[in-house]
């Protein structure tokens, strides 16, 4: 992969916005990834994470990898299996799951072209929309939607290590019973895996960006082989020719034109679902080494990676309601 430095003058010939006079601040530039602070920066407006990259360095598979991780999630998969309870036929979903994931592609490149160009991350290149003291705005903001995300996500995943716990030790059921182990709506297994999950991506996190970019290297092509795996493993219980696709809620018929308001709010969960990363995808984008390769990352890692994921969701939810019915 080749590297390609970025200085302030890849914004057009000026500094990002924000950064104005001051004293020279040294900057670590022997580290990939690392800001270069150079004189003429305002200290009280910049530092080694806002700073513009000395080195960008990420290629589309960095960010492929990246959707990949994203969308394969516990989060992902409850998202959009959601979708059937809305009374929408198995195609029906997977339009809205297309047509909402294409919605975010061509909005992640609008949100990514700014910080690639200047190699800052989305706080700095907000100051070009709000000014330097109105971009503290949007970027608190963002703070209190990514600690909702952050919780939610680890919540998930912490669901998930628990019914894997239970079904390894079956002993530790009574555990898991808000009714007799509960705290704040969650059981005594539920806080323990809350936290082991907690910790485990802190861990991951405080290592710094390059460290998450191996781990979403790994990870995506990782989740993607276990997610095969389950399909299949749920497909060969089941059986394919009694596998029903219509996975539409019994309850509720739609017929004519009351599917279509149903079908845009699909669109609209896909999209809000989406909203933490695709609003903080500045951060990530600032890594690479041009716009051509963060745009093919996200077309390879958001509309096709997302119709694989999308037949995996139906073929897994179909599969399991049959396993369940057996």
């Amino acid at each position: 992969m080749t590297d390609t430095t970025t200085t302030p003058s890849a914004a057009g010939g000026a500094p990002p916005p924000g950064l104005g006079s001051g004293e020279l601040t040294q900057s670590h530039e022997h580290l990939a990834g690392a800001g270069v602070i150079k004189p003429g920066y305002a200290p009280r407006l910049t530092n080694e994470d806002l700073a513009p990259l000395k080195k960008q360095t990420w290629g589309s598979y960095n960010f492929f990898a990246f959707w990949m991780s994203d969308v394969h999630s516990v989060g992902g998969y409850v998202t959009a299996g959601s979708l059937f309870a809305l009374g929408l036929a198995a195609w029906q979903v997977l339009i809205a799951l297309l047509v909402g994931i294409t919605i975010v592609y061509f909005l992640c490149n609008l949100v990514a072209r700014p910080s690639q160009a200047t190699g800052t991350p989305y706080p700095v290149a907000s100051r070009i929309s709000f000014g330097v003291l109105g971009a503290n705005i949007p970027a608190i903001i963002r703070g209190l939607i990514a600690v909702a995300w952050y919780g939610i996500q680890t919540y998930l995943a912490s669901v998930a290590l628990v019914l894997l716990a239970i079904k390894l030790w079956p002993g530790l059921a009574p555990y898991a019973e808000n009714a007799q182990h509960g705290l704040f709506g969650l059981s005594l297994l539920g806080r323990i895996g809350f936290g082991v999950m907690w910790i485990a991506q802190a861990v991951v996190f405080w290592r710094g960006m390059e460290a998450i970019r191996k781990f979403i290297d790994f990870c995506g092509p990782a989740v993607y082989v276990v997610m095969f795996l389950l399909a299949g493993y749920l497909v060969m219980e089941a059986g394919w020719s009694n596998i029903d696709f219509n996975l539409a809620d019994g309850g509720i018929t739609l017929t004519g034109w009351a599917i279509l308001p149903v079908l845009l709010s699909a669109m609209a969960l896909v999209v809000s679902y989406f909203s933490g990363p695709m609003l903080n995808y500045g951060d990530f984008a600032r890594y690479g080494k041009d716009f051509a390769a963060v745009k093919k990352g996200n077309f390879l890692g958001l509309p096709v990676n997302f119709l694989v994921f999308s037949l995996l969701v139906v073929i897994t939810a179909a599969a399991t309601g049959r396993c369940s019915g057996n």
